[in-house]
């Protein structure tokens, strides 16, 4: 159980002056937490299995394979500059 002892003896420790509204509040939030911790503690956990993930997970790689691309001529076709190679677009930055 968490006292205001406890709270204080934290604040002190982190150099915190904290006044009685505030360990009055704090002590009230950290019991609260460590109710919940214990709700957590009470379930039943014996036939559940580990997992690092909430889904199965699976390699999504595929294999790296040279294929045919689009055609660079036509796809150049439709831009408004161009140096032959590639898109032209203007400089960013003067």
């Amino acid at each position: 159980m968490i006292t205001r002892e406890d709270i204080k003896h934290i604040a002190d420790l982190s150099m915190l002056n904290l006044s009685e509204d505030e360990i009055v509040k704090y002590t009230e939030n950290m019991k609260e937490i460590v109710s919940f911790a214990n709700t957590i503690n009470e379930v039943d956990t014996k036939n559940a299995t580990e997992s690092a993930f909430a889904l199965d997970t699976y390699n999504v790689f595929r294999k790296d394979e040279v294929k045919e691309s689009f055609n660079r001529e036509i796809l150049l076709s439709n831009a408004p500059s161009t140096n032959g190679e590639a898109f032209s677009l203007p400089g960013m930055m003067n």
